[in-house]
């Protein structure tokens, strides 16, 4: 695009500040009509806080927003949406207890004749815009009972339908197959060559190649630099994003293994899990790999007894845990569930982080219902160090926190349990580059140091570099295993389509 082209949107001298934190200082941006501009930076670096400024749920401190070259004051996300600004946050903000199309259409329904909606178009437009996607969900499906990638559709295809300048999309790929994520793109493209503006934001550093025209990179709150995507390499994007040596975006270094600690027999349950079995040793880092819907998450909660099993047994230590076990128990045993959503499931993101590092222990830490809060601080404090959580206090709200630090605080959570077998379910879903090694540097220690560690990935790369092992499963049962040193991208793929390994 020609350098001189007059920008759609351009925010000037935007700076926001949070207690103890300046999440913005000064911040340059402009984006031009049909362009996709990649917004790239480490967990803090300011993306959120610039996404939801831009979309009206923060005011800034400073600066000033136009469209059109017209200064315009985005107060509120109505405002936004009235400007033409749409978001499609990586937090989905569905209502479960509606359908698809109602979710798709809120508070904008289409009304007949009455005034009142009417369901039929509103169906039938919500049909045809997931068709485009390339999405296979009926309207009438209520949000709650459909797959965390398909609510990341919904959330798309609900941007989309809305008359829209500028979109954001904000790790819109966390949960999508690479099949989905390639009709994304299709229809991204289909926006850009519409004349919208596109900006995307995605800690997938590969993407930013395939889709983008230009990439801005902020760090520590600060512009870095913006340049077109063609004029650069993943080298120069990863230094202008971290500032320092990262040698390896992924490692796993040898651990002795030792005695079976997790052994699955035979473990079903109704239409989601199909005769499971499956081992973890000590010193052990199994991959759990498969598509979208394959059956891990499921398994990762029946051996946290989150969900009832049919039939099979589950042992830690070779002690059985007794049948129709729930999370109290598995945690007793000795098992720790790192869960995918950190925010809806691991952490109470308006409590502090000592108050999030002691909550599995809260009766340990309690005498007659009261909370030992200098016994909590001193515990929070260790972990803090130990994990090197990034926060200006322990008593800082983990809302504050960056996505990587909030899961430094989910993992600190069950380490403080001290358990023999802690599954990590997309343990780098949604934190960047810099981030991710230091959680798989993590691993690795705790592996090292002899937990039995199960790691459910959708991130192929993170899977062959980080498993000693690597179990794919394919509706909801294992399909095949392969050993580290014969894995390879499309055995994986092969064993998750149920196709032959015989032709790889």
């Amino acid at each position: 695009m020609d350098a001189m082209v007059k920008p759609l949107l351009r925010l000037t001298g935007i700076s926001k500040t949070f207690p103890g934190v300046r999440a913005l200082e000064k911040i340059d941006f402009d984006l031009r009509a049909g362009e996709i501009h990649a917004l790239m930076g480490e967990n803090g670096a300011g993306k959120s806080t610039f996404v939801k400024i831009l979309s009206g749920v923060y005011l800034p401190d400073e600066g000033e927003i136009a469209l059109d070259g017209q200064t315009i004051a985005v107060t509120d996300p109505a405002r936004a949406r009235e400007c033409g600004i749409s978001p499609v946050h990586q937090e989905l903000q569905l209502e479960p207890y509606l359908s698809v199309a109602e979710n798709i259409f809120l508070g904008r329904q289409p009304v007949g004749r009455l005034g009142l909606v009417d369901y039929g178009a509103m169906n039938r437009q919500a049909e045809r815009l997931l068709q485009d996607l390339g999405a296979e969900i009926g309207p009438k499906r209520l949000v709650g009972s459909i797959s965390t990638a398909q609510r990341q559709i919904v959330a798309i295809v609900r941007a989309i339908s809305s008359l829209c300048r500028v979109i954001i999309f904000d790790e819109p790929t966390s949960s999508l197959t690479e099949r989905e994520t390639s009709r994304l793109f299709e229809a991204i493209r289909r926006l850009s060559a519409q004349g919208i503006g596109v900006i995307y934001i995605s800690h997938r550093i590969e993407e930013i190649f395939r889709l983008c025209d230009r990439v801005t990179v902020l760090r520590d709150g600060k512009y870095v630099a913006t340049k077109p995507v063609a004029e650069t390499s993943m080298h120069d994007l990863i230094a202008m994003m971290i500032d320092r040596d990262l040698s390896e975006l992924f490692r796993k270094e040898p651990a002795r293994l030792g005695e079976s600690v997790l052994e699955v027999r035979g473990v079903s349950a109704h239409r989601l899990l199909d005769d499971v079995s499956l081992t973890v040793r000590r010193g052990e880092i199994v991959g759990l790999a498969g598509l979208v819907g394959a059956g891990r998450t499921e398994l990762a909660r029946a051996i946290f007894g989150d969900l009832a099993i049919d039939q099979g047994t589950i042992a830690v230590d070779g002690k059985t845990i007794v049948k129709g076990h729930t999370p109290r128990t598995a945690i007793a045993a000795g098992i720790g569930l790192v869960p995918e959503d950190r925010k809806e499931q691991g952490l109470v993101t308006e409590l502090s982080v000592r108050q999030n590092v002691g909550m599995a222990l809260l009766r340990t830490l309690s005498r007659l219902s009261v909370v030992n809060v200098g016994a909590e601080r001193r515990l929070a404090e260790r972990y803090v160090a130990r994990l090197a959580i990034k926060t200006p206090s322990i008593d800082q709200r983990t809302l504050y926190l960056s996505g990587g630090n909030q899961q430094r605080v989910v993992i600190a959570k069950w380490l403080a349990l001290e358990p023999k077998v802690l599954i990590v379910d997309e343990p780098t879903r949604g934190i960047d580059v810099g981030a991710t090694a230091e959680i798989h540097a993590l691993l690795c220690d705790l592996a090292k140091q002899g937990m039995a560690i199960l790691m459910i990935s959708s991130d192929m790369a993170e899977i062959l570099a980080m498993s000693d092992r690597i179990l794919v499963m394919r509706q909801g049962h294992i399909e095949g295993e392969l050993p580290r040193t014969e894995a390879t991208q499309e055995k994986i793929m092969r064993l998750a389509t149920g196709q032959s390994l015989e032709a790889a």
